[in-house]
């Protein structure tokens, strides 16, 4: 195993960041603002998705490639630890342990994506929801950092807003759920800063908000602030 390097960036004008298991672009989005050059990849075809795309495996592609980067995302599929895939009997991979084996080799800073279902198999996460930034879905995720990356816990804001029902329309003063079939395709892109998406790409995806907070993290970390507006 690759050990993990000192964290500083390969020369190039931007940051260079993979974006694996990619979907339709919602974390990609986010590192993008923060002032990186984003590329993803994903097994299935995504036509929607706003930057350069790789379709392949992506835990292979990171270990034959996660050196050209100077960071790596991933959001391996998280179905096996969904209550809703659980209860609904459905079987799927567990790509969690791949993922990090292959970012390990790689001896750049990455984070690990999951949803609360997959809490025992992560490592130190840190859970970032959408009260922390102003968007209004709470959508708690958690993102094991790795590689020499280090990660603050931001403060979580008390939940004061009431969440709509799932699958039913978000009233006024309320936060979306933005799972399963919800309604209001509209209002979820607007909310989540995801104007190109679908319901299936919405219902998936990383507000760009919470990717944005984890750029800005590694760039502050690298000193590349500046170097990246």
């Amino acid at each position: 195993m690759t050990q993990p390097t000192d964290i500083r960036r390969v020369p190039g004008p931007r940051p260079r960041l993979l974006d694996a298991f990619c979907r339709q672009g919602g974390a990609g989005k986010g590192y993008a603002d923060a002032g990186f050059d984003v590329t993803g990849i994903d097994i299935d075809p995504q036509p929607l998705y706003p930057y350069p795309f790789i379709q392949g495996d992506a835990v292979a592609y990171i270990r034959e490639h996660g050196g050209e980067f100077d960071f790596i995302h991933t959001s391996p599929p998280c179905q096996l630890d969904s209550d809703c895939q659980r209860l609904h009997g459905n079987i799927h991979p567990d790509l969690i342990d791949p993922t990090r084996t292959a970012l390990e080799t790689t001896g750049r800073p990455w984070v690990i994506e999951n949803v609360r279902g997959a809490l025992p198999k992560l490592r130190t996460p840190v859970l970032l929801c959408g009260a922390m930034f102003g968007v209004e879905t709470y959508r708690h995720r958690y993102f094991e950092p790795g590689g020499g990356f280090t990660l603050p816990q931001p403060g979580h804001p008390a939940h004061t807003a009431p969440q709509a029902k799932m699958g039913r329309p978000v009233p006024p003063g309320h936060y979306g759920q933005f799972v399963g079939n919800f309604s209001g395709v509209p209002l979820a892109r607007h909310v989540m800063d995801v104007p190109w998406m679908t319901r299936e790409g919405i219902r998936e995806c990383i507000p760009p908000a919470y990717s944005e907070f984890i750029g800005r993290a590694y760039l502050a970390a690298t000193g590349a602030l500046e170097a990246a507006a």
